[in-house]
């Protein structure tokens, strides 16, 4: 279960906290391995080898990775005469070749991580060419758990959906739960369940989400928030999987993936003293980050239009469509909320349009001060934000009009086209 059964053999914790580890997924295992600076694996297909892969397109002996010391990348990958070969980000590999957190190596037909002990450089972050998207196809087919991080509303849970779907538990349940949203005890009530008189209020027997999500997937939303009684339970359920409810003495065996999402750097929480570490390396067999909104403004229209179709068909109606002043809007917003403000801002517009075109002013958009979730920015990019946020604002107000967007906000038309070009922003159309 969780990826960390019968089939993987995990070191993770064996050396120091910082040490990367190596992680290999195939199509019926998965092995997990610490490789400090300075010390080398063997993959291969024999006994022998530190990481086994039991996989008739690995060879015997098929690959040395070595651990190397920071800044550099973590580690180097070497072929040691394989009849399959290796590849990294889909390109052949001859000889040695540096390996960063995040990027696929294909060892065969086995996928190769290696995963940093920080939370700084991983899937989403470094090198900037990683296929997020077929990482996460790949990640989906193993037993691994997954940890999902990113800011408050950029869609964890649809990627924990995404992953469950794609995964072999797909047609088992998928069970989620917010671990900030139950006082201490109560969540271990629900996430354990409870027998009958096990306290107050507990009148009959009840089963934990664990125990229903047995078969398929659990998720475990703002994992950060989980208080330490239930973090030591959960890692009993992972180390045993076995499950026991409140107040019984009996326990139930329990087959499922766990997959987390949280919005805060649990490597801090380990250091802090608020999370335990055994319990991390347990939950964090791979990491995604999904960006924020404001980092993948391409999908902004296109979300934004899938929004706008499940809305119409929830009230029986035909898709408005989006003009074109409005798309500009969308694109050229913060979304300091990112996906769940997108969502309450196009419901409300399908709303306020009353069926018809939904124009910029129905999005009723406003500038918000930036959430310090990030580090802060410097000053000029701060104030580009800004004035680009204050140019948007000005032409979705005068429905496009760049004459009078310019005499909104102080500049001649000229230097609006000059800003609107220097940003990046398609020039509205010419109003008739």
């Amino acid at each position: 279960m969780s990826g960390f059964d019968d089939k993987t053999r995990s070191l993770a914790g064996s050396a120091n906290a910082g040490d990367p580890r190596v992680v290999v997924v195939w199509e019926g295992g998965t092995v997990i391995r610490v490789l400090p600076p300075g010390q080398s694996l063997i993959l291969g297909r024999g006994k022998e080898c530190d990481l086994p892969v039991l996989h008739p397109t690995v060879s015997r002996r098929h690959a040395r990775i070595s651990g190397l010391a920071p800044p550099g990348p973590p580690a180097r990958i070497e072929d040691l005469g394989s009849a399959h070969g290796i590849r990294i980000d889909g390109e052949p590999v001859n000889g040695g070749h540096d390996v960063w957190p995040g990027q696929i190596v294909e060892v065969g037909a086995a996928i190769l991580l290696v995963h940093e002990g920080s939370a700084s450089a991983r899937i989403g972050s470094r090198p900037a060419n990683i296929d997020v998207d077929r990482f996460v196809t790949l990640i989906a087919k193993s037993h691994l758990p997954v940890l999902i991080v990113g800011e408050t509303g950029v869609g964890k849970e649809v990627m924990a959906r995404r992953i469950h779907q794609a995964s072999p538990r797909k047609d088992g349940p998928f069970v989620g739960v917010s671990c900030a949203a139950f006082p201490d005890a109560l969540l271990e009530s629900e996430l354990f369940g409870h027998e009958k008189g096990a306290f107050t209020s507990a009148v009959q027997a009840k089963p934990g989400l664990i125990e229903v999500a047995s078969g398929g997937t659990l998720f475990l939303d703002e994992v950060g928030e989980m208080a330490a009684g239930a973090q030591a339970a959960l890692l009993r359920v992972l180390e045993t999987h076995e499950v026991r409810r409140v107040g019984s003495v009996r326990s139930f065996t329990v087959d499922l993936r766990i997959l987390s999402a949280t919005n805060r750097d649990l490597d801090a929480c380990v250091r802090e003293g608020t999370f335990r570490q055994d319990l991390l390396y347990r939950l964090d067999g791979a990491t995604v980050r999904v960006p924020p909104l404001r980092e993948r403004r391409s999908q902004i229209v296109p979300l934004a239009k899938e929004l706008l179709a499940k809305a119409a068909e929830k009230a029986g109606t035909p898709v408005p469509s989006l003009s074109k002043v409005a798309e500009q809007a969308l694109v050229g917003h913060s979304w300091q909320g990112n996906v769940r403000e997108l969502r309450n801002v196009v419901e409300r517009a399908f709303v306020v349009a009353e069926g018809g075109t939904i124009e910029a002013h129905h999005l009723m958009l406003q500038a918000r001060a930036p959430v310090s979730e990030a580090p802060p920015r410097s000053l000029p990019a701060e104030l580009d934000t800004l004035e680009k946020e204050r140019i948007v604002q000005a032409l979705a107000s005068v429905d496009g009009n760049q004459t009078r967007a310019a005499a909104l906000l102080g500049i001649s038309r000229r230097a609006l086209i000059n800003r609107l070009n220097a940003y990046g922003l398609p020039r509205p159309r010419k109003h008739s």
